[in-house]
């Protein structure tokens, strides 16, 4: 149970069994949204669905995907993906042009004569029942956005034997990116059925533990247990990482809180690498107890020396929220909010 891999099967998931049942009764929908903070427990619970249903299925992980991908970058992912469940779809595969089995890989051709747009490769799908995920669907976002955006509505339309299933922590972004309310999406006015994940409560926390810890037959002390629940919030993956760290012999919690929050950091500080320094600020500046934007504007300025422009700052806080990172000023994860109060300021 403190395995801090995704979890493949019902046994392994804890505390989910509504949000399955959730999945499988809307299976039919040709879109579902699985959205939820970092570390919630979105993959899990996608992984774990699509090893119960008796369809075909192919989960395309857009975790490295870069920010201004090119098609190569995102057909070598489906490749990637394609070759993992061979298996499952030689017969549909092999007959597509413009895609090659060589032994366990699949190849397929992006560009030039014979190449393979996605709105085919949805269609020839079609040809037999399917489940297409994309993990992490938000980095979709870039140069290529609108085509991807046009072969997920003309699937929508035609493609009746494809589902999309589309995971996302990053949820503004994730939304934005489809555009579901934007008259000017694709996809403006589909139905998606949409599942957003809950931390767990401070009961199902405790039992999470409990029931990780006898696994392993450990036995930990109560006040130990009410603490990590406090320090982590009730956020799944954390209380993985504290059963993991605790069973492997650091039984210090302060310990394992700070290895926590170098993990939050080093994420932070890749965005701010990524964006800019005047995010660190930000994210500083909010971790420091500021609740309002006069005062986040005034202590921004007053660090950099300069008057800084309001619809940049609107802009920063607003793409922090969207990255579910803030919300009205507050942290959504105790440990970044810890991460933000050590990050390094250039």
């Amino acid at each position: 149970m403190f395995d801090p891999r995704p979890k493949t099967s019902r046994s392994e998931l804890f505390g989910r069994a509504y949000e399955l049942a959730l999945l499988h009764n809307n299976i039919d929908s040709p879109i579902t949204i699985i959205s939820g903070i970092r570390r919630i427990g979105k993959t899990s619970l996608l992984s774990v669905f699509l090893n119960e249903v008796d369809i075909p299925s192919v989960l395309i992980d857009l975790r490295d995907l870069r920010t201004n991908y090119g098609l190569r970058d995102l057909y070598y992912l489906l490749s990637k993906a394609f070759s993992s469940r061979l298996d499952k779809l030689y017969d549909v595969l092999k007959s597509i042009s413009g895609v090659s089995i060589k032994g366990v890989e699949v190849e397929i051709k992006w560009r030039g004569r014979g190449s393979l747009t996605l709105s085919s490769l949805f269609d020839v799908l079609n040809r037999k029942r399917i489940i297409v995920a994309f993990d992490e669907a938000q980095k979709l976002r870039g140069p290529r956005s609108q085509e991807f955006l046009n072969a997920l509505a003309h699937a929508y339309d035609y493609d009746r034997n494809v589902t999309f299933i589309l995971t996302g922590s990053e949820v503004g972004l994730l939304y934005g990116f489809l555009g579901i309310d934007n008259h000017s999406s694709p996809l403006y006015g589909r139905y998606c059925f949409n599942l957003r994940l809950e931390r767990f409560d401070k009961d199902t926390s405790l039992e999470f533990l409990r029931a990780g810890f006898k696994e392993l037959g450990i036995d930990v002390k109560m006040e130990v247990l009410e603490t990590a629940i406090e320090e982590f919030d009730g956020i799944p993956g954390w209380l993985t990482f504290f059963g993991n760290e605790y069973a492997r012999g650091n039984k210090d919690i302060v310990r394992i809180k700070e290895r926590a929050i170098g993990v939050a950091l080093g994420e932070l500080q890749n965005i701010v690498k990524e964006r800019g320094k005047r995010y660190a600020l930000v994210l500083k500046g909010i971790a420091e107890g500021i609740t309002t934007w006069s005062s986040l504007k005034r202590y921004v300025e007053e660090k950099e020396g300069i008057i800084v422009s309001s619809s940049v700052l609107y802009n920063i806080v607003k793409n922090l929220e969207d990255m579910s990172i803030i919300y009205n000023y507050q942290f959504l994860d105790p440990i970044y909010r810890e991460a933000s109060l050590r990050i390094h300021v250039a």
